[in-house]
């Protein structure tokens, strides 16, 4: 069974992602969407636990859900989300041969 953050965590981290980082959620679906990631239009994270991340992502209209465990492993506490998340963002570049940002 997942590890699963309190309400406030998980509101926060969605409230940054979908507001100071809404690139960065199509870039990590373009990059593992499993069928057609160039018509990918949309992304939006909805959710996560300690096993990964959630997307809901829109491809020719359609959103579906997009699942991306964490590249480090499960985890357990709020620095941890941060620090996958930016791991899952480096391997959404390295994917699409993209230069990553530098990170605080």
């Amino acid at each position: 069974m997942p590890h699963t953050f309190d309400a406030d965590v998980i509101a926060a981290v969605l409230r940054h992602m979908n507001g100071d980082h809404t690139d960065d959620n199509l870039l990590i679906a373009r990059a593992f969407s499993p069928v057609d990631g160039d018509a990918i239009t949309a992304s939006v994270m909805t959710g996560f636990d300690g096993d990964g991340g959630a997307w809901d992502v829109t491809r020719h209209g359609v959103t579906t859900e997009l699942r991306v465990a964490w590249p480090g492993g499960p985890i357990t506490d709020r620095p941890a989300v941060r620090r996958e998340v930016v791991a899952i963002y480096d391997a959404a570049c390295e994917r699409l041969g993209i230069e990553p940002r530098p990170h605080d």
